[in-house]
């Protein structure tokens, strides 16, 4: 069974259901606190009219809740002490708002991130400088002031950044990342980066003759002399105390790595550029660039990492082997970082199913053949049901999964005559071109019936697209399965004749959970991402969304049946 395992629910929930103590080599975390925005309205206290007006547009920052009070005394249970003090005096500084919230929540996870860390583990917490210093004083206080082991700065955007004309302070470029140690002993594997151009010309300034090989003259004298117990003797007509033995000497001397400019002078060693590793990586990186719009790796995702960064970070603190856990992976960076290495092993946890279907779609195209677990997404009707009810929107980012299909980011949504919920391409077998399939869901309190059918052909031809994919939660009526042969087919030149495909298709949730239903696209081209290991959770196992339980409707079968339009 894969070792991989993809999570989909309340990181907290996870972590104290599925996490064993000390079991993780590496943690990576970056919570989501956005501070591009109008982030001074996180100190709004609560049930401000102008603070709660702003808050609408401040989507990415937990806020004090019901669920945080809970939390906040939970906390004195499961807490250092010193951690809950800590948390009592920023809340009777700040108050209770959005930012004390998130320290709140924030402390409650870190807790448990602590608990599931080997002895030898260790944490890299990544924020920008919005609520750093707040999240440091809290590492402190849960490993220990004498775990950090560094603070790295990132350059994370251009010199430009934030401070445009008229701003009243310097640009904000960089972003924290924290580094702590659980225990007295922790991975360091060092790494490097390249020499500076001018640091190239001017120390490595020779080239070899013959091999073109750029080196530098280096000294051989031992440092100390005497006193340190360097050996004394004669080399190319010079007595020095050395920094090599006469043995180690005659070889260096054979593999002509002793240059001496002209008699009497004090020789020296030839080091080769080519040999070096380059400049042991420090504190503050600007080596490495943000995920912009342009850059092959961009998937849209607003606080994507590049994954050169998580490279660095996953190669420096784990070894092959090792189990990297993050807790919030977003569009999964981390879980790429450790399949580029190929060697180590990761848990990824996420509340939403567009990062989670975001993250298969990743493994799916550039790491085909990855092996996995996905844990906390409904597998039955009665789940997808269970889901619809709670989240009409996770409900759609989900059911989309289901055909390999991204959310429609900009279309048109919902109005009197449908919308586009999810869109997915294929090559024309003809033209090469990619070929447009657009898709709507249709889930918990929807009238579903041959009208709900009309309306997404008359969508098909304003998206222009081959084929449209109608998935339903009820089941399809007969009056729907004709509407929908009434738009017709899709036809295709293939090997000299015609290939057709229904240009509408009903496909129900239940039948594509239970692989009895797949799109019918050209060429076999196939319609679902290629699934991931087969497992089947409890019931229990699903979770609710993070913070907020929506009320619960009974579980009546007909709830769904009685939107349903009459075959006649």
């Amino acid at each position: 069974m894969a070792e991989n395992v993809l999570y989909y629910g309340d990181n907290l929930e996870v972590l104290k259901k599925y996490i064993a103590d000390d079991s993780i080599g590496l943690v990576y975390l970056d919570p989501p606190f956005n501070s591009n925005r109008d982030y001074n309205v996180i100190f709004g206290e609560s049930g401000d009219p102008n603070a709660d007006a702003q808050r609408m547009a401040f989507g990415d920052t937990w806020h004090w809740t019901k669920q945080t009070e809970e939390a906040f005394n939970e906390l004195g249970q499961i807490a250092p002490p010193r951690l809950v003090e800590m948390m009592n005096g920023f809340v009777s500084m700040l108050g209770r708002n959005d930012l004390t919230a998130y320290l709140m929540m924030l402390g409650g996870r870190l807790v448990q991130l602590h608990r599931v860390l080997k002895p030898t583990g260790a944490l890299f917490l990544h924020c920008d400088p919005t609520a750093s210093h707040y999240i440091k004083v809290m590492l402190d206080a849960i490993f220990g002031r004498d775990k950090m082991i560094n603070q790295f700065t990132w350059k994370r955007s251009s010199a430009h950044s934030d401070a445009k004309q008229g701003a009243k302070h310097a640009g904000r470029i960089s972003d924290i990342i924290f580094w702590y140690a659980k225990g007295d002993e922790w991975t360091h594997n060092i790494q490097y980066i390249p020499y500076s151009k001018d640091y190239i010309k001017s120390t490595y300034n020779h080239t070899e003759e013959g091999t073109k090989r750029r080196y530098a003259l280096d000294n051989l004298t031992g440092p100390g002399g005497k006193r340190k117990g360097n050996p004394e003797y004669e080399l190319m007509g010079v007595t020095r105390y050395w920094r090599y033995s006469k043995e180690n000497m005659d070889v260096l001397l054979r593999e002509g790595r002793i240059v001496q400019d002209k008699p009497g002078k004090v020789p020296r060693y030839k080091r080769y550029l080519d040999e070096m590793p380059g400049v042991a990586l420090q504190d503050i990186w600007t080596d490495i660039n943000p995920v912009q719009g342009r850059s092959k790796e961009w998937l849209g995702y607003p606080t994507q990492k590049p994954i050169k960064l998580l490279e660095r970070i996953v190669k420096m603190a784990s070894n092959p082997g090792d189990k990297v856990l993050d807790p919030f992976c977003g569009c999964g960076t981390t879980i790429a970082a450790c399949e580029s290495l190929g060697n180590r092993n990761w848990i990824g946890i996420d509340i939403t199913f567009l990062a989670t279907s975001m993250i298969e779609n990743r493994l799916h195209t550039q790491f085909p053949g990855s092996q996995y677990r996905l844990i906390g997404q409904p597998n039955t009707i009665s789940g997808a049901r269970e889901l619809a009810r709670q989240d009409s929107e996770e409900f759609e980012y989900w059911a989309l999964r289901l055909v390999g299909a991204r959310p429609a980011e900009g279309e048109q949504k919902k109005g009197a005559d449908g919308g586009t919920d999810g869109v997915l391409f294929f090559p024309d077998p003809k033209t090469r071109k990619q070929t447009r399939v657009s898709v709507q869901v249709k889930g918990w309190k929807r009238k579903v019936g041959p009208e709900s059918v009309r309306a997404f052909g008359r969508v098909i031809e304003r998206d222009k697209a081959a084929i449209g994919l109608f998935l339903t939660l009820s089941e399809p009526t007969k009056a729907m399965q004709i509407e929908a042969a009434s738009v017709g087919k899709y036809k295709v030149e293939y090997m000299g004749g015609e290939l057709e495909y229904p240009r509408l298709q009903i496909l129900s949730i239940e039948g594509l959970l239970e692989e009895k239903e797949s799109a019918k696209l050209p060429l076999g081209i196939t319609s679902g991402l290629k699934p991931a290991e087969k497992f089947r959770p409890k019931p229990e196992d699903f979770t609710q969304n993070m913070f907020v339980t929506p009320p619960m409707l009974d579980d009546d079968e007909d709830d769904f049946s009685d939107d349903q339009e009459d075959d006649e």
